[in-house]
């Protein structure tokens, strides 16, 4: 038996790279996990990955900008798998530049995607984490948050900013529920950091130099299984905090 059987699972942004590798390490480790995300072919190819290694999901296809799909979502993980222990917060939408060039559009897209899509997760969730008894929330940050130059991530450093200070609100507020609630700040080979190197391979050549670990993160084998363990009895004292899985490479002090 996994670390985690009989757990159900949410995971946002989970058709591809790290959503898609947190899945299936939760998966692995006994918990039927919801698929959640815009595109359904990725959703199913998820879903497919689950099934092949013995585990449970179920595809839920939907936008996190829309409080109607956020609510069916965590209506249809309770319906269909029984209720909600783990909440994974992943799916953002990302827009990089320096601020002259940056449109309140897509900074709004950025909030709408992140930090409020995120609120109104927790938000659905709760009553069922709670219930749980053992409810774990993961939130994603970002290192970009604590880079020296923060030239051209500053939209997207902020609405990440925003989630970890509502991780540590909702710790604080929830840990008398027995919901613990962590964010992690992970550098893997993700499609995200794929567009990166080709947008910019200069820059990602100079950043992954600074890795101590000296290479990237893999979605599942190193960010997958911190996942895991934060969801876990072993982190069960564990809350508030943000957890950097990048090889060493930011500093979050």
């Amino acid at each position: 038996m996994g670390i985690l059987e009989g757990r159900v699972a949410i995971v946002t942004g989970a058709g591809q790279g790290v959503g898609q590798g947190i899945a299936l390490e939760l998966a692995r480790e006994g918990a039927a996990v919801a698929v959640t995300g815009r595109t359904e072919a990725k959703l199913h190819d998820t879903v497919a990955k689950i099934q092949a290694i013995g585990g449970t999901a179920l595809p839920i296809q939907g936008d996190v900008k829309n409080p109607a799909d956020i609510a069916r979502i965590v209506d249809a993980t309770v319906r269909d798998l029984g209720g909600v222990d783990i909440l994974v917060n992943n799916a953002q939408e990302v827009f990089l530049g320096p601020l002259l060039d940056q449109s309140d559009e897509g900074f709004e897209a950025g909030f709408q995607s992140g930090p409020l899509a995120t609120f109104r997760f927790m938000k659905a969730a709760h009553p069922y984490l709670k219930a749980s008894g053992r409810g774990a929330i993961v939130n994603l940050a970002t290192a970009a948050a604590v880079r020296w130059d923060m030239s051209s991530y500053g939209t997207y450093a902020a609405v990440k900013q925003a989630i970890r200070s509502l991780t540590r609100a909702a710790a604080a507020e929830w840990g008398p529920d027995n919901i613990r609630v962590n964010a992690v700040a992970p550098f893997a080979l993700s499609p995200a950091l794929e567009g990166w190197e080709r947008d910019r391979p200069e820059e990602a050549a100079e950043f992954k130099k600074t890795v101590p670990l000296g290479r990237i993160g893999d979605c599942a084998a190193d960010i997958g299984r911190a996942v895991v363990f934060l969801c876990g009895d072993d982190a069960r004292y564990v809350t508030g905090m943000t957890m950097p899985l990048d090889g060493g490479q930011a500093n979050f002090d």
